[in-house]
């Protein structure tokens, strides 16, 4: 049984449980807030010298890193990652995509929102990254007015890992209103056997939301 490291709210810890979750497969989740200094500890920096969740810790110790290739790793062999060596490299590019042109503005404008004082200077960064957030949202949009997925012809780990921060763009500020394609693939997401939604954040970050928003 593997275990994981990971923060609930966090939108790359949730790919790693999702994906569990869907595929039936037994874990052991430890809690670690890392807005409290939980991943810079001595303990969690031996696991991941970069002080980051998700980490997965499988028994015989051997430990893997970064939510994307965790998903790649469980995939492997099941529906959720295509066989098909053309289908997987599409899956793939989504995933880059999420990384470099998607999770950066989205996910930092949504901890910006919930996770600093209403006074702190990076709220000033939240114009561009709210500009290049919907810059990725339109992107994936166009994508989603001619294909259902982003895995391939049916749901995988390319959605999921898109899922978890479009879900919960609007808590950095940023709608979906003109994303009607995107929507419904959130709301086809939603209805995958075996899904579970993003965890709210807790009320002083759910607080600050409201603020920004």
């Amino acid at each position: 049984m593997p275990t994981v490291y990971g923060f609930s709210p966090s939108g790359n810890c949730h790919k790693v449980r999702l994906l569990l979750e869907q595929l039936g497969r037994p874990y052991r989740w430890v809690e670690t807030d890392s807005t409290s200094g939980a991943t810079r500890t001595p303990a969690f920096l031996a696991r991941n010298p970069n002080g980051k969740v998700p980490v997965l810790e499988l028994d015989d110790g051997r430990v893997l890193t970064e939510s994307n290739a965790i998903l790649c790793w469980l995939a492997d062999g099941t529906p959720s990652l295509p066989g098909d060596a053309w289908q997987r490299a599409q899956a793939l590019s989504w995933m880059f995509f999420e990384q470099y042109s998607h999770e950066p503005y989205i996910a930092v404008a949504r901890f910006i929102c919930g996770w600093t004082p209403a006074d702190s200077p990076r709220r000033a960064d939240l114009p561009r990254l709210r500009e290049r957030g919907h810059q990725a949202l339109a992107v994936m949009e166009r994508h989603l007015t001619a294909q259902p997925w982003f895995t391939g012809p049916d749901y995988g780990i390319a959605d999921i890992a898109l899922f978890a921060y479009t879900a919960v763009a609007p808590h950095g500020g940023i709608a979906l209103d003109a994303y009607p394609a995107l929507r419904d693939w959130l709301a086809r997401v939603a209805k995958t056997p075996g899904f579970v939604p993003v965890p709210a954040p807790d009320a002083t970050a759910a607080a600050l939301i409201a603020q920004s928003t």
